[in-house]
């Protein structure tokens, strides 16, 4: 019998937690797949929206990992000099067949050494920090570069969690996984990338975001 495909997601406080979520309910349909929701110890894990998540495994106890996703969030910030959570990224990182985030988790992959010398995608205000990690900007939606797949912004790592389906299992399992998500986005409003929307409410965004920005330009400041 062929071992099941094992997929790991990072839990920390105050991840954004559409970024796990919506990937994760994507992989619960994948056939041949096993889950690890993994973080230092096993108690509820809170996250940006108030809903607390339950660790499966603990950076100990997690098996060797076939796929690591590390989603993003306020509370990476962090993370980004934690000695124990780098370590155990840069171990599974290490033997992982796949290397995976979602929004400004590429960051976190960076912090780790795991994105020198890739394309990678982030959320589109956090971009412009993959350089200082040893990666390379890609502005799409959904990034492969060999085996690494990351994800841009949030509502983007559904888009990458088919992707992945594709990938792995091939097209006609993520056709299956879409349709019975039924995830056919019609946003009531155009205004979803920084290009489509206008200046003045990017500037908005941008100033709700200035805290944890600033915190990241200290991170990057430092590699």
């Amino acid at each position: 019998m062929t071992a099941p495909l094992k997929i790991g997601f990072l839990l920390y406080p105050n991840l954004t937690q559409l970024d796990l979520t919506g990937p994760a309910q994507v992989f619960a349909h994948m056939s041949g797949s096993q889950r690890h929701f993994v973080w230092k110890t096993m108690e509820a894990v809170p996250s940006d929206s108030g809903i607390s998540l339950l660790p499966t495994d603990t950076f100990e106890s997690c098996p060797d990992l076939d796929l690591l996703c590390i989603p993003g969030g306020p509370g990476q910030n962090a993370l980004m000099q934690d000695a124990a959570v780098l370590g155990w990224l840069s171990r599974q990182g290490a033997q992982a067949s796949w290397i995976t985030s979602v929004c400004s988790g590429s960051l976190l992959l960076g912090a780790a050494g795991l994105l020198k010398g890739y394309r990678a995608a982030s959320h589109w205000n956090y971009r412009q920090y993959l350089p200082a990690f040893g990666a390379t900007i890609d502005e799409g939606r959904v990034v492969r570069d060999r085996n690494r797949i990351t994800g841009g912004g949030i509502t983007a790592g559904i888009d990458f969690a088919l992707e992945v389906v594709a990938t792995l299992r091939g097209q006609a399992e993520a056709e299956e996984i879409q349709l019975l998500l039924e995830y056919a986005p019609q946003p009531p409003f155009d205004c979803g990338r920084p290009e489509l929307a206008e200046p003045q409410l990017v500037e908005r965004v941008r100033q709700r975001l200035a805290t944890s920005v600033h915190s990241m330009q200290g991170h990057a400041a430092k590699e």
